[in-house]
């Protein structure tokens, strides 16, 4: 019979402790063939269908993201599509790739931001920065003193100008960049996500379309890609 004394502990196997239990997936409806663990598929639904997830909105699906990163990377690159995260806000959303291809084909399609929609969010990207990502309370009389130099052609009725103006805050809240504040129903602060999707780049080529209203003229539209998802 053999004792401790006989038994060479140092040839045992050693096990992980801080391995996961192997979980046997099943399929979530009939025909269900995926390789991803269920909560992978849902943070990949999510990334395509909202423009950003945010550890602060919904914590435990960013944690998914963060989790399935890899993955999630390749499963986006199949379809032309790259995983932005910002570790220092916690957001985590989906831009297009940008290449020339006869046959690739563009799936991520939202409506669009207009002028003074982009605009907006170029002052207020400026506004975060230099907090240095302190938060940012602006009012609605703030916002409309930010246009109070533009003088085109297009927007010299005080009240058109003024609806586009009160247009461009309301497609903004929409979007969960600026959220109201519960004091105050016309006074604003403004998400942490303005400065994920909100490139030097973009700001650069905002700014010229800004003069080029504050000179009188007419700024193209952008694109909601190039405007608010650039990253």
């Amino acid at each position: 019979m053999s004792t401790d004394a006989d038994i060479d502990f140092s040839s045992l196997p050693q096990v992980d402790q801080t391995a996961r239990t192997p979980h046997q997936r099943r399929p979530r409806f009939d025909g269900d063939i995926s390789e991803l663990p269920d909560r992978a598929c849902w943070a990949l639904q999510q990334l395509l269908t909202r423009r950003y997830i945010s550890a602060e909105a919904d914590q435990d699906l960013y944690s998914w993201v963060l989790e399935y990163r890899a993955q999630l990377s390749v499963r986006l690159c199949e379809l032309d599509l790259i995983l932005r995260i910002t570790d220092g806000s916690d957001i985590a959303f989906i831009e297009q790739a940008r290449y020339e291809s006869a046959r690739g084909a563009k799936l991520l399609r939202r409506e669009p931001l207009g002028t003074y929609d982009s605009i907006l969010a170029l002052h207020l990207a400026q506004m975060t920065r230099a907090t240095g990502g302190q938060a940012v309370l602006i009012s609605r009389e703030e916002v409309h003193g930010l246009f109070a130099g533009v003088l085109n052609d297009v927007d010299r009725d005080t009240v058109t100008f003024t609806a586009r103006i009160d247009a461009a805050i309301t497609r903004l809240a929409g979007l969960e960049i600026l959220r109201k504040t519960r004091d105050d129903e016309d006074s604003y602060t403004v998400s942490p996500v303005i400065n994920a999707v909100m490139t030097a780049s973009v700001i650069a080529e905002l700014q010229q379309q800004f003069e080029l209203l504050l000179s009188g003229g007419a700024a193209p539209e952008r694109d909601d890609q190039e405007a608010a998802q650039d990253g």
